[in-house]
């Protein structure tokens, strides 16, 4: 009888003529040759999982890199492939005053069945301060009735579309119909652009739907939420998530189709809803669910390439990206026209062909008001804001509209002022201190522009008490 092998003895078996010993089931390689050839490579598969890795981050980066490039040439006009090195630079912003201001229209040039598809239904401002990192988004109604250069009368509106079709083009403004606008938006309301963005109305489907959707919060008055007839768009109070075909719905509703609620100021809640899609979009963009995503962030340059127009270089919109990452949203104030400070600096107007239109509430083409807030805005630190005098201009001469002019003057410096009339002429113009040097900025301003010879007068202060200096225009003023 055969013995059996003790535990844990090996048994030696020849596989091709070589032992191997098998202790409780397992192999043991004894000879060394035979221990190399059975040995795995893991350096080898290391280095080449590495070098697969790199490829296709390679090519990866690269498809992202030309497609960054290609969107920025249809965003910017420049088909400069260098420009892509202003990728790694920080390169500085336009400013004026302090600030980098950015005129955004929007219109429905992509809509071909859209009547009026150059109008520019969306207005709106974005101006930065860099050095706190605030900013405010100020929407301009398109109904505004304004003297448009070179066309006369319309609707703020058609300043694009005038501009485009005369081949606009004037020293400090942009070519063509954007340029066109950026001068009636500073000579009616005070600011200088420094550059402009046109964007149709397909970006807030696409840009929406290359962030894998928004959230935003609807606050109607009306407890069903809100519903517009005509673009379908049906939420309830409350948050809202936002595809990219019910944000496109939304940047177009005004309520204004039979049956539609929730949408008491019209246009203000359209364009105050545009507002939120854009900062909500702001948000998602710079999350690192997308930026960290390739497939995103190609979608979001396709989604700005083929929606979007602007005069910022590439190096300058990367600058502009990097800006608004910094700026927390609670930062960003967002306002309109019947909502400046609790102010409602728009009033409804008909015009001679029927139209209705807004003009300011302190008359047609005064926007001394509209002009003081927005300098508020634009000059959040400035004391002479701070402080808010009330001055009032009497006309000590026989010039006719002086006071009216100057009233204009003090409005581009965020000064309110009334006008009248002086009981008398008067040879030099004249400030009278109501404020007892309490509004030492003010006092200083109207310094600068009218002289400083200050003087009192016991009957017009005791008529004019509740404005803070009297300044009376003398004939010099009107010289």
């Amino acid at each position: 009888m055969a013995r059996k092998p003790k535990a844990n003895q090996p048994n030696i078996v020849y596989i091709k003529g070589r032992p191997l010993n098998i202790v409780d089931g397992t192999v043991a390689i004894n000879q060394p040759s035979l221990k190399k050839k059975l040995s795995i490579p893991y350096k080898k598969i290391v280095k080449r999982t590495s070098l697969i890795i790199v490829g296709v981050a390679l090519v990866i980066g690269g498809w992202l890199g030309w497609k960054i490039y290609s969107d920025a040439v249809k965003v910017t006009g420049n088909k400069n492939p260098l420009a892509l090195l202003g990728l790694f630079d920080n390169t500085p912003l336009k400013e004026t005053d302090g600030r980098v201001n950015i005129l955004v229209a929007g219109y429905s040039a992509d809509d071909p069945g859209h009547d009026g598809a150059d109008l520019t239904d969306s207005i709106m401002i974005l101006s930065i301060d860099p050095t706190n990192h605030t900013a405010f988004m100020l929407s301009i109604p398109r109904d505004m009735w304004v003297d448009i250069p070179g066309s006369g009368y319309q609707k703020i509106n058609a300043a694009y579309e005038d501009g485009a079709a005369e081949n606009f083009s004037q020293e400090g403004y942009t070519n063509g119909g954007m340029g066109l606008l950026e001068e009636v938006v500073q000579q009616d309301f005070g600011i200088q652009s420094d550059y402009s963005v046109l964007v149709n109305y397909t970006a807030f489907r696409d840009l929406v739907n290359a962030v894998g959707g928004i959230n935003i919060d609807i606050q109607s008055s009306d407890s069903r939420g809100i519903y517009d007839s005509n673009t379908g768009i049906n939420l309830p109070n409350g948050e809202a998530t936002l595809d990219g075909n019910t944000a496109l719905a939304l940047a177009r509703s005004r309520g204004d189709g039979y049956g539609s609620y929730g949408f008491p100021d019209s246009d203000f809640d359209r364009t105050m809803y545009q507002r939120l899609m854009l900062l909500a979009i702001k948000d998602k963009a710079t999350s690192t669910s997308v930026i960290s995503n390739p497939i995103k962030v190609g979608q979001l340059a396709d989604a700005i390439g083929n929606n979007v127009q602007t005069n910022m270089s590439l190096d300058e919109m990367v600058s502009f990206a990097k800006l608004m990452d910094k700026i927390n949203d609670s930062n960003i104030k967002s306002v309109g026209l019947n909502s400046i400070n609790g102010q409602d600096l728009v009033t409804d107007y008909m015009t001679s062909d029927g139209e209705d239109a807004l003009i300011p509430t302190s008359g047609i083409d005064n926007y001394s008001q509209i002009q003081i807030a927005v300098q508020k805005l634009l000059q959040s630190n400035n004391q002479v804001l701070q402080e808010s005098a009330s001055v009032v201009l009497l006309n000590g001469t026989e010039t006719d509209g002086l006071a009216a002019q100057q009233q204009t003057v003090l409005a581009t410096d965020g000064v309110s002022a009334s006008t009248g009339d002086a009981p008398t002429d008067y040879s030099e113009t004249t400030i009278i201190d109501n404020s007892n040097g309490s509004k030492p900025a003010t006092l200083k301003l109207l310094e600068s522009i009218y002289g400083n010879n200050i003087s009192t007068d016991s009957n017009l202060s005791a008529q004019y008490s509740s404005d803070d200096f009297i300044v009376i225009l003398g004939q010099n003023q009107a010289n």
